[in-house]
């Protein structure tokens, strides 16, 4: 029992150890080379060059199935890509939660054999395993709706900058620099991306693919048959503002409708126990008295 315990123990300090270093871990050589060919001085703030070694990144794509790998790059973008969170990163992280939490259930089974015990530890390690793609969902999700939120506000300003004689490229930059978030820094990729030499076709589907939420979506649509049948850009822009300024008055007439519902749960739980008591204690308490005598 002693020495399967002591490899449980160790399956776990080994995968917290690998992976602190792997988060932590710094290519000083390639930074020095980067910043000898750049001539960056030493003034001023440094972005973090933690890197994940090469060994480790390549085996960790071999191991990865392709269309899982390309499905977690996928949700990478659409998160942002996190400077903390390349795809190599998350690759590694993956089976690494998943080994030390299998770990930590072959420990706690080896501590107590009950059949609870191996259900957790099998949750474990679901939760372990995926709890990178959780993350990334989640992030994406928060993102998607700062982007919504964003939309109406960014297509106004477009529609005046339009509307005063400035083309749409230039208004769009207009909008994305007075603007802040997620959004802005999208349509400045784009903007980047068609000056390039990039076909403003692709540059906004690229975008599509970036922030897939429906707004948007419809909003490149527009944009892409309006400069492929030549038609004129501010009535687009004007259509599209107000469809999204409808449609963000709606989701907030959703969001009030649902408050009633959402506080049932809580009131009934907390509230109604605690006024029952108050009102109807005195009366049990007179009933149990009178029935005594």
């Amino acid at each position: 029992m002693a020495p399967l315990a002591f490899v449980a123990i160790s399956a776990i300090v080994l995968p917290l150890t690998f992976l602190t270093w792997t988060v932590v871990a710094t290519d000083r050589t390639s930074r020095k080379a980067v910043e000898a060919n750049l001539g960056l001085i030493k003034a001023g703030p440094r972005h973090s060059t933690w890197t994940v070694p090469e060994q480790l990144a390549a085996l960790s794509r071999k191991v990865t199935p392709v269309g899982y790998a390309a499905k977690l790059d996928r949700r990478l973008a659409e998160a942002g890509r996190p400077r903390a969170w390349p795809l190599d990163r998350v690759l590694i992280a993956k089976p690494v939660l998943g080994l030390t939490t299998f770990a930590l259930t072959v420990w706690m089974y080896l501590s107590n054999s009950a059949a609870w015990v191996l259900l957790v530890g099998l949750a474990l390690i679901a939760l372990g395993y995926f709890l990178p793609d959780i993350l990334l969902y989640n992030t994406a999700i928060k993102r998607r709706e700062d982007m919504q939120r964003a939309m109406p506000n960014m297509l106004d300003q477009m529609l005046i900058s339009v509307e005063a004689g400035v083309g749409f490229e230039a208004a769009m930059g207009r909008a994305a620099e007075n603007g802040s978030g997620p959004l802005a820094d999208e349509f400045i990729r784009t903007l980047q991306d068609i000056q390039i030499g990039r076909p403003r076709r692709e540059a906004f589907l690229a975008l599509a693919e970036r922030a897939p939420f429906a707004d948007l979506r419809s909003f490149i649509r527009a944009v892409v048959q309006a400069d492929q049948y030549g038609i004129a850009i501010a009535n687009v822009l004007r259509a599209q503002a107000k469809e999204m300024r409808t449609k963000r008055r709606q989701r907030a007439e959703e969001h009030a409708m649902k408050i009633p519902v959402k506080i049932l749960f809580p009131l009934m739980l907390t509230i109604l126990p605690a006024l029952f008591i108050v009102v109807m204690g005195p009366a049990f308490l007179n009933i149990v008295k009178m029935f005594a005598h």
